[in-house]
């Protein structure tokens, strides 16, 4: 029995299906969408008028891409995800396809990867939509097989396939962050359906050596982590960014030097981008770093109990995958910022700068309000008493005051 499916029987408060979305979420997601685009505009200023002689240059794009993501999120919110059911292969074929165009030379190479493709004026990067791809599929697949995701054959291997396949093409770019967190998905929505741990562990430990090889095969990746365990020593060449970013959060103390007094994005390469969470430590502190973190943990844990009180198991999956997906982005891109983790290159979702990263996060985030709409949840058990001491077979059920309430 999956994790939602016993809460959904244990769960003893009888509920009515509402119409309504998760509010407590949706001012959660505006939020960080509104300081997302605040904290763009201040991270990139300078490097703005320098590049494009327009300080406003990344504000104006970051904007657009802010409100087109609140409109396909109020769209997608509207539209019952059980549609979605049918549109999950021509998703995953359509983003393969992409990922793959990636690998075969059709992509733009920017510091040494080929993750964008562009379309006319439009730069798309296919690895921020296969994980909402694969979050969807494996939601699909694993609802579909029910209890028999406990067998290794049918509940291990099609999913390890088919997830490994993606995990290449996303090596082949190559980007470890999102292969990565493919398999951090991959993981999660097995051990949510059901998985016995003894499959998990076994597979986990295999591919915790495969990613031991992979580092330790490819110079770059060494250089990082050499990097990482010596900050100081490499700070004017392969720690660089890393070591600036720590600056940054060291400079802003307590309530850091004020909005758009940061002076790091001087020094901060691609300060708007993947390091954004070293200019907030700077401009408004710690107080604004655990206010950040604070949200995207409000975010997760609303996430999770949008899953655990998912009508059925399909909802509860992709509500668990798109938590799990914006949880272990922030925590990662967060700890990278911090000299906690080796530099990743995962971005901060509804915060870096990007259009890709933010349209598919809005998308996601649209699902997830859809799912929480659903608030049908099993009765209370009711209470049997004897009618009369006379007659102690005839009996009446009493309502309780729960099912009173929703009468």
């Amino acid at each position: 029995m999956s994790l939602a499916a016993w809460f959904r029987t244990t769960e003893a408060a009888a509920r009515v299906r509402v119409g309504e979305v998760d509010r407590v979420l949706g001012a959660a997601l505006v939020g960080l969408l509104g300081f997302g685009t605040v904290m763009v505009y201040s991270a990139s200023t300078i490097e703005a008028t320098v590049r494009y002689k327009d300080p406003e240059y990344y504000l104006k794009k970051q904007l657009a891409f802010a409100v087109l993501a609140m409109i396909v999120m109020w769209v997608v919110s509207h539209i019952d995800y059980h549609r979605i059911r049918k549109l999950t292969y021509p998703i995953l074929i359509g983003v393969t396809l992409l990922m793959g165009a990636t690998v075969l030379g059709l992509g733009q190479r920017r510091g040494g990867a080929a993750r964008w493709l562009h379309f006319g004026p439009v730069m798309i990067q296919p690895a921020e939509m296969v994980k909402l791809a694969l979050v969807l599929w494996l939601a699909y697949s694993l609802a579909k097989k029910a209890e028999r995701v406990k067998s290794f054959k049918i509940g291990m291997i099609p999913h390890l396939l088919m997830s490994g396949f993606l995990i290449f093409l996303c090596l082949k770019q190559p980007d470890l962050g999102s292969a990565l967190v493919l398999a951090f998905l991959t993981f999660t929505l097995l051990f949510v359906a059901g998985a016995r741990i003894s499959y998990l562990l076994g597979v986990g430990l295999l591919a915790g050596g495969v990613v031991v090889n992979l580092v330790m095969s490819k110079a770059y990746r060494m250089s990082r982590i050499m990097a990482f365990l010596d900050l100081a020593g490499h700070r004017q060449d392969i720690a660089y960014q890393p070591f600036q970013s720590v600056m940054s959060f060291g400079s802003g103390g307590l309530t850091g030097l004020g909005l758009g007094k940061g002076l790091q994005v001087l020094y901060l390469p691609e300060a708007h981008n993947d390091f954004i969470a070293a200019i907030i430590g700077e401009e408004l502190g710690f107080v604004g770093v655990i206010l950040l973190a604070g949200a995207f943990l409000l975010l997760v844990s609303r996430g999770v109990r949008i899953a655990l009180r998912a009508q059925d198991d399909y909802g509860s999956y992709i509500a668990f995958g798109i938590s799990a997906l914006m949880g272990v982005q922030a925590l990662v891109n967060l700890s990278v910022a911090m000299a906690i983790m080796p530099t990743k290159g995962l971005t901060l979702p509804f915060i870096s700068y990007g259009g890709s990263s933010l349209l598919v996060n809005a998308a996601a985030a649209g699902i997830l309000l859809n799912i929480s709409r659903e608030r049908t949840q099993m009765a209370a058990p009711t209470e049997v008493v004897p009618l009369s001491v006379d007659s102690p077979e005839a009996s009446v059920t009493v309502v309780t005051a729960a099912e009173e309430g929703t009468a």
